[in-house]
C-alpha cells in the first residue's frame, strides 16, 4: 500500500527511462573532488580548450593548487568570500577551483555589472579578494573605496592564449581601442605571477559538504535587490550527479562540451563546468556568443554537447552561413533560462540529428530541477519531469495547499540541490523556503504523466478585464509566425481593462508584415482577450547574459514613453 501512495505522489517516476534511477548516491565530498578524480584517471586528456590552447586535467589541477596556495599565502581563510569577475577563460576555471581548494566561498560576478551593481554585490557578500580582467580594472578600482575589497588580481585574455596569439594580443587590443593601463602594487597583482610564484603542493582545507557554502550566486535583480543564494558543496555536487544520471549516455573522458553559456551564471557553471569536470570532458571555452566563432569551434572541435539558451539556437539556425557547416557532432543540447519555441527545437534537431530538449531551473536550485528525457520521447512545450530525488508540487499561491492535477498554481520544489537560503536575509529566506520546499514564483501545472508546464512568472501575469493572461502563451503564438524571429509580451495599463497586452517583435532579416497580419495570425490561435492590442517593432530585445528577455526593462521603457506622452498632452 505504501508503495502505491509513493508512485501516485510522483507519477513521473514511472516515465523515467530505465537507465535513470529515481534516487541516486551523492558522494560526501567537496566539489573539488571531481577535479582531483578526473586528473587521476585522465591526466593527459584535455580539460580546457581555449582559442587554440589546450590545458590537460593534470595541468588544470596543478594550476588550481597553485592558485589556492597563493590565496592562502595572501591571508584567505576558510569561509572568506572571493569574487571572480571574468568571461569564459581558463582563468575563470582556475580561480573557481583554486578558491574552493583554499576553503573560500566563491562569489561569481557578472563582468557587465555597472559600478552600482558591483558595489552592492561586494558589500553584501563582504568579498575582500577579486580576480578580474585588465579591461575591467578601471571599473573595479573606482568602486574599491566603497567596498571591503583588499586585494585585486588582474588577468588578461592574452594570458592563456597560444604563444603567437599571446604575442599579438596587445596589438589587437590597441587596434580595438582597448589599452588598459594597470598600476600594479602590493595589493594589485598580475594573475600569472601570482600563479608562478606559488607551490603546486595539494591543498586540503577540511569541508563539511552539507553545511559549508561553496558559492554565493546572486540572483539577477529582476525581483528588486539582488540576493546572494547560498549553495553548499553538497548542493552543487548533487546537481552535477543528477545531470549525469539524466544524460546517461555521456561517456567519461570522451565528451566535448561547447561552453558558450557564461560560467559566472549558475546554469553554465553546473551544466558545463562542474558537470564537464565530473566526467572528464573537454570544455571548449568561448568568451562571447558570436555565431561565426561558434560555427568555427563546431567545425574544429566537434563538440558532442551544447547546453544553451533559446536565443543561441535561434542565432545559429537563422544564420546565412548555416549551410556551410556540419553540426552533426552534437548529440544533445539542453535548453534553459527561457522558454524554448517549438519551431526552434524542430529545426535544430533536423540540422544536427541530435536532441534539443527543454529543461528548467533557478539559481536557488543549483540550478536544474526538471528536463525532458533526452533520448526518449518527451513532450514539446513542457519543461519535462523532475530530476532524480527532486520532489515537486503545484500549490495555491494564497493558501499553500496542493492543487489538483491539471490546475494552475505555484510550482514548489524540494531536493538535494535546493539552497540553504539567502545570504544574511532570513526574512527573504523564510518567504520562499518552507520545510525544505522552495516556492519558485513560477505558475504552472502537472499532467497525469508527471510532466510539468510553466505558464509564466507569478509577477509577469497580466490581468485584463479579470482574465489571467500568461505572456509566454502569447509569445509562443507569435513565434509561430514565419516572419518573426523574436517576441516578448508585457502588460500595460489600460483604462478600461486594467491591463492590456503589448507585444514587442523582431522580424527576421528582410521580412516585414503588417499589424493586421499579426492580428489575424493571433486571432486564429488565441482567445480574444489574449490578443495583443499594441505592437512595437524592434531590431532587438533587451536580454540578460544568458539570453533571457528582460520584460521588466520593456515595462520601464513603456512607462517612460507613456509619461512623456502625458506631459505633452497636459502642457
Amino acid at each position: 500500500m505504501e508503495g502505491m501512495t509513493m508512485s501516485n505522489a510522483k507519477p513521473w517516476i514511472a516515465n523515467y527511462p530505465p537507465e535513470t534511477a529515481p534516487s541516486l548516491d551523492y558522494p560526501r565530498v567537496p566539489l573539488t573532488h571531481f577535479l582531483e578524480q578526473s586528473a587521476a584517471m585522465y591526466p593527459d586528456s584535455n580539460a580546457i580548450y581555449f582559442m587554440g590552447k589546450s590545458i590537460t586535467y593534470r595541468e588544470l589541477l596543478q594550476l588550481s593548487y597553485q592558485f589556492a596556495n597563493a590565496l592562502i599565502k595572501r591571508g584567505v581563510k576558510k569561509g572568506d568570500r572571493v569574487a571572480i569577475m571574468l568571461p569564459n577563460t581558463p582563468q575563470a576555471v582556475i580561480s573557481y577551483y583554486g578558491a574552493l581548494f583554499a576553503g573560500a566561498i566563491v562569489v561569481m560576478t557578472n563582468p557587465l555589472y555597472t559600478e552600482r551593481e558591483l558595489i552592492h554585490q561586494m558589500n553584501d557578500s563582504g568579498a575582500e579578494t577579486i580576480i578580474t580582467l585588465d579591461l575591467l580594472y578601471k571599473r573595479v578600482t573606482q568602486v574599491r573605496a566603497s567596498t571591503s575589497l583588499q586585494r585585486i588580481i588582474i588577468t588578461s585574455i592574452g594570458d592563456f592564449l597560444p604563444l603567437l596569439k599571446k604575442w599579438l594580443y596587445p596589438f589587437v587590443q590597441k587596434k580595438q581601442g582597448q589599452n588598459p593601463q594597470v598600476t600594479y602594487s602590493a595589493d594589485i597583482e598580475p594573475f600569472l605571477s601570482v600563479l608562478k610564484e606559488s607551490a603546486t603542493k595539494p591543498v586540503e582545507v577540511p569541508v563539511d559538504p552539507t553545511k559549508d557554502i561553496a558559492l554565493l550566486q546572486y540572483t539577477g535583480g529582476t525581483t528588486g535587490v539582488a540576493k546572494g543564494v547560498m549553495l553548499t558543496h553538497a548542493n552543487l555536487i548533487a546537481n552535477a550527479v543528477q545531470c549525469q544520471a539524466v544524460l546517461y549516455k555521456l561517456k567519461k573522458g570522451k565528451e566535448r562540451i561547447l561552453c558558450v553559456l557564461p560560467l559566472f551564471h549558475v546554469y553554465g557553471m553546473t551544466t558545463v563546468m562542474n558537470k564537464g569536470i565530473c566526467i572528464a570532458a573537454e570544455i571548449i571555452l568561448v568568451p562571447k556568443f558570436d555565431v561565426k566563432q561558434i560555427f568555427e569551434m563546431i567545425d574544429k572541435r566537434k563538440p558532442t554537447l551544447f547546453p544553451g539558451a533559446p536565443t543561441m539556437y535561434i542565432g545559429l539556425i537563422n544564420h546565412p552561413d548555416l549551410k556551410k557547416h556540419d553540426l552533426s557532432s552534437i548529440d544533445a543540447c539542453v535548453s534553459g533560462s527561457a522558454p524554448l519555441p517549438i519551431e526552434v527545437k524542430l529545426k535544430f534537431e533536423e540540422l544536427t540529428g541530435g536532441k534539443l530538449v527543454e529543461g528548467y531551473g533557478m539559481t536557488e536550485a543549483s540550478p536544474v530541477t526538471h528536463s525532458n528525457p533526452i533520448w526518449e520521447k518527451g513532450i514539446t512545450g513542457s519543461i519535462g519531469m523532475p530530476w532524480p530525488d527532486t520532489d515537486c508540487r503545484i500549490v495555491d499561491p494564497a493558501t499553500g495547499e496542493e492543487m489538483p492535477q491539471g490546475e494552475v498554481g505555484e510550482l514548489a520544489v524540494k531536493g538535494p540541490q535546493v539552497m540553504l537560503g539567502y545570504w544574511n536575509r532570513p526574512e527573504d529566506t523564510a518567504a520562499v523556503l518552507r520545510d525544505g520546499w522552495f516556492l519558485t514564483g513560477d505558475m504552472g501545472y502537472m499532467d497525469e504523466n508527471g510532466y510539468f508546464y510553466i505558464v509564466d512568472r507569478k509577477k509577469d501575469m497580466i490581468i485584463a478585464g479579470g482574465f489571467n493572461i500568461y505572456p509566454r502563451e502569447v509569445e509562443e503564438v507569435l513565434f509561430e509566425h514565419p516572419a518573426i524571429q523574436e517576441a516578448a509580451v508585457i502588460g500595460v495599463p489600460d483604462p478600461y481593462r486594467g491591463e492590456t497586452v503589448k507585444a514587442y517583435v523582431v522580424f527576421k532579416d528582410g521580412q516585414l508584415v503588417s499589424e493586421e497580419d499579426l492580428e489575424s495570425h493571433c486571432r486564429q490561435r488565441l482567445a480574444a482577450y489574449k490578443i495583443p492590442r499594441q505592437y512595437e517593432i524592434r531590431t532587438d530585445l533587451p536580454k540578460t547574459m544568458v539570453g533571457k528577455v528582460l520584460r521588466r526593462q520593456l515595462q520601464e521603457e513603456d512607462k517612460k514613453k507613456r509619461e512623456a506622452q502625458e506631459e505633452i498632452k497636459t502642457s
